[in-house]
């Protein structure tokens, strides 16, 4: 690989790298460390790169790079240990309040519940802080296709949460999963 396609690749990566460092947060959490899934995803990237007929995608190649590497990650953690356990051990840690630790944790089992599809739309939007467009770009839909996503996945989160009878809204259940993740 050249020095020009290393630069290349760079100009296309920065403006996006935050952002998808909060993605790799959210997917990561409970199973490898963000940095670890991060490095993976844009060594991947920067290996395909040349490959990749529009430089625009990147974003789209790299959230797809996460999504199978955490697939993945989570076939072997069914037969090296339960990522159930792990997750709540890495909760406690950061949240030492009983009660919010409690609401996290079954927005966390809510989310895990959801399609995929529905899930990475929220977790793009509410945690990563992408747009509509973008995430319609990454998804390769139309914006009023994420729309709907979005609110039918809040709808079912709702639902799904006023089951386990704890008052707080999804909003704020979501801004503190967001908060831990950082």
């Amino acid at each position: 690989m050249n020095a020009a396609t290393k630069e290349a690749f760079l100009a296309h990566y920065e403006p996006l790298h935050e952002r998808f460092a909060r993605f790799c947060a959210s997917q990561a959490f409970g199973l490898m460390t963000a940095e670890d899934l991060m490095q993976e995803a844009v060594l991947a990237a920067l290996q395909g790169f040349e490959r990749l007929k529009d430089k625009t995608k990147l974003l789209g190649y790299l959230i797809g790079t996460v999504n199978n590497i955490v697939r993945n990650q989570r076939r072997r953690s069914r037969f090296t240990g339960n990522w159930d356990e792990k997750l709540a051990a890495e909760l406690e840690d950061r949240l030492p309040d009983p009660a919010t630790l409690l609401d996290v944790q079954y927005l966390l089992k809510a989310l895990g519940q959801l399609p995929e599809a529905l899930r990475e739309t929220l977790i793009l939007f509410e945690v990563s802080g992408f747009t509509v467009r973008e995430i319609a770009e990454i998804q390769q839909t139309s914006e009023g296709a994420v729309k709907t996503r979005l609110s039918r996945t809040r709808q079912t989160l709702r639902e799904m949460l006023a089951e386990d009878g704890r008052p707080m809204p999804l909003s704020k259940r979501l801004a503190i999963y967001t908060s831990i993740l950082l």
